[in-house]
Formats: structure tokens, sequence, C-alpha cells
């Protein structure tokens, strides 16, 4: 499946890619910056150059399914977070859907559903988020939402704890978090499904 990686050059983004090569996927890493593609080039990637705040719809030629992992980051202002986490990640599945892309996971957060329950200088990612979600869910895109906990830089153990609702802000390796979104790309079981996810006991390959 050719994949376009949305957000391709973030922490989590990387670990997809390599996720994506280890599963027979191609991956396609959209960045935005030039200097950023030797990286992936390196790595015997394709790369497309896309910048999340112009037109990007150029990346969407050949692309069989998408994965939405581009974030502004919960400490950037809200109007960059509205920008990125909503209205770019509401432009891709517009595209998504015009190109015939039929796959598409997100990569979203924790309480982005119940905003209400996150810390209140999150606010306005976690709102930015669920808006993204929520019009992700209106689409004819077969879906999955993924919501990580806390992302660390630990190894990851390839087994977490997966649930549509987890009360505890508990941890996630990025690594576990990117495993589990590209086993979400082809479990036909997990479509239109929206899931919380931390470190747990269950083998990724099971979810």
């Amino acid at each position: 499946m050719n994949v376009l990686v949305i957000g391709a050059n973030g922490q989590v983004g990387k670990h997809i890619v390599d996720k994506l090569q280890e599963n027979d996927h191609t991956p396609v890493a959209m960045v935005r910056d030039p200097d950023q593609v030797p990286y992936f080039e390196e790595r015997g990637v394709k790369t497309v150059l896309g910048d999340l705040e112009q037109d990007f719809r150029h990346a969407f030629y050949h692309i069989d399914g998408v994965i939405f992992a581009a974030g502004s980051g919960p400490h950037t202002g809200a109007d960059k977070t509205i920008l990125i986490d909503q209205e770019a990640a509401i432009r891709s599945m517009e595209l998504a859907q015009e190109f015939g892309v039929k796959r598409f996971v997100m990569l979203s957060t924790i309480a982005a559903d119940r905003p209400e329950i996150g810390p209140q200088a999150l606010k306005h990612y976690l709102y930015a988020k669920g808006r993204a979600d929520q019009y992700l869910r209106s689409t004819n895109l077969s879906y999955t939402i993924v919501r990580p906990g806390g992302l660390i830089d630990e190894e990851g153990t390839g087994k977490v704890y997966a649930a549509e609702h987890i009360s505890s802000m508990d941890t996630i390796p990025r690594e576990d978090v990117a495993s589990a979104i590209v086993h979400a790309l082809t479990a036909d079981h997990l479509v239109g499904k929206s899931f919380d996810v931390i470190s747990g006991d269950q083998p990724i390959e099971q979810l």
C-alpha cells in the first residue's frame, strides 16, 4: 500500500515510516523543509514536499492510504494549533476523499473526545484534535482514530492496553504508538473505531 505519512518528520512520524517499511508498505513521507528530505532518502523512503499551511493536494497522487501524524504540539499557541491540528487535518480528509483514498488513520490524543478531563493548559489542543476527529467520523473514509496517552521515548514493548475510553493519563512509547497505527492500517475490524491506548499487556497485533 502506498501510504502518505503527513507529519513524517515528527518523533512518532519517523517511527511510523520505519514500521510501514517493516510491514511491506511503501511510505511517502510528506515534509515541509527540503533539509528534512535526506533523512528519508538515506532510508530509501520517497518524500514529497508539502506545507500544511499552504496547498498540499499534490501529495495525494497515487496514494492508497493516509496517516495523519502531524501536530503543532501542545505548547504552541491556539492559533497555530487550530491551523494544523484542526484545519489542516480536516483539509487532508477532504483531499483523501477527493482523490479516492479510502483508508485514513488519525494520530489523535487521549482525552480529545473528553477535553474536560485534560489539563487546562491543553484545552485548546484537545478541542482542536477533538473537532478534527469528529469531522473524520462524518466522512466516507474508512478511518481509525488512535488516541495515545503521554508519549515517551523509551523502546517499544510491542504491547499496549487499548479501550474506547481510558480514565488514566498513563504513558506509552512513541514506537508502540507507531506500531498500533500501522497495524490499524490493514485491520478491517478497526475501521470506524476510535480508541485510547497506553502501555499494557496486549500484543499490538491482537488489537
